[in-house]
């Protein structure tokens, strides 16, 4: 199965608001994303092609439990094809979760449901 990393308008807002504070953060998403293109189910199931991965912000200093949180959303294109989509990203220092309710909007607001 091929697989593609597409980034929504939400996460590089965020990403670009990030990496001001952490200047590894552009590598660090780039490490997780060879993570994701080798297992697209990393992290934690939210249901309906909605996970939760933890990301290790290296510049931080701290491990994966105190880095950032990613918000993912699959979409299988094809038999052959699917499309992993980057919702969005934020520091677990900032914020300790996203609602369903936000993550409903973010989709709805990139055109994803």
């Amino acid at each position: 199965m091929r697989y593609r990393i597409k980034s929504s308008e939400s996460f590089d807002k965020e990403v670009k608001r990030l990496a001001k504070r952490y200047r590894s953060l552009i590598d660090d998403v780039r490490g997780l994303c060879v993570e994701l293109l080798a297992n697209p189910t990393l992290g934690t199931d939210l249901g309906g092609g909605l996970r939760k991965v933890r990301m290790r912000i290296a510049s931080k200093g701290r491990g994966k439990s105190g880095g950032a949180r990613v918000i993912t959303y699959t979409v299988v294109m094809a038999m052959d094809e699917t499309t992993i989509n980057l919702l969005y990203i934020y520091d677990k220092a900032d914020r300790d979760s996203v609602s369903a309710t936000e993550i409903e909007e973010l989709l709805r607001k990139n055109g994803l449901r």
